[in-house]
C-alpha cells in the first residue's frame, strides 16, 4: 500500500475482499446483491475495488449501512471524492488505499490487477461475486487457489 485516505485502523479488522468481472450474466447479479446487503446487516468490513458496474452497486448498497469499508484504487489517490464518500470518511468507517503513488491518474487492466492482488494479500477471506472464465480475474484467483474462495 502506497497511500491512503480514512481510518487505517480498519486495516486491523478482520476484511473480506469482493471482486468481480466486469461482465456479469444476470443469474450472479442478484447473488451480489443480496451478499452485500446481507455484509452490511452484519457489520462485516468489505474491501473492494468497487469499479465494475456490480462492484459500484455493491459499494452502494454497503454505504447504507454502518459497517467499515476499504476502497482500494487501481490508480493513485483521488484529488476530490464522490459526495458519497464524504460522510463514511467522516465518520471513520471510510479508507481508500492505493498501491500507485498520485502519478497513476488512469485505470489499466495491469493496474487493476495489481490493486486485486493487493485486496486479496489484505483480506482475511474472499468472495467472488463472477469471474469471466479465463478472464483476468479468473488467472488470479488461480494463482491464490490455496486460500479460501466463496464463490456467489
Amino acid at each position: 500500500m502506497k497511500a491512503s485516505l480514512g481510518n487505517e485502523e480498519l486495516l486491523n479488522l478482520p476484511k473480506t475482499a469482493f471482486l468481480c468481472s466486469r461482465r456479469v450474466p444476470a443469474s450472479a447479479v442478484l447473488k451480489c446483491y443480496d451478499w452485500a446487503n446481507a455484509q452490511r446487516e452484519a457489520g462485516r468490513c468489505v474491501i473492494g475495488g468497487f469499479h465494475s458496474q456490480v462492484e459500484k452497486d455493491v459499494l452502494h448498497y454497503l454505504l447504507k449501512g454502518t459497517q467499515p469499508i476499504i476502497l482500494a484504487l487501481a490508480r493513485g489517490l483521488k484529488t476530490r471524492l464522490e459526495p458519497e464518500l464524504k460522510t463514511p470518511l467522516e465518520q471513520g468507517r471510510l479508507l481508500i488505499i492505493t498501491p500507485f503513488d498520485h502519478s497513476v491518474k488512469w485505470v489499466t487492466a495491469e493496474n487493476a490487477a495489481i490493486r486485486n492482488r493487493m485486496m486479496i494479500e489484505l483480506a482475511d477471506e474472499i468472495v467472488v461475486g463472477y469471474s469471466s472464465p479465463e478472464g483476468q480475474l479468473d488467472m488470479i484467483l488461480h494463482y491464490y487457489k490455496e486460500r479460501m474462495i466463496v464463490r456467489l
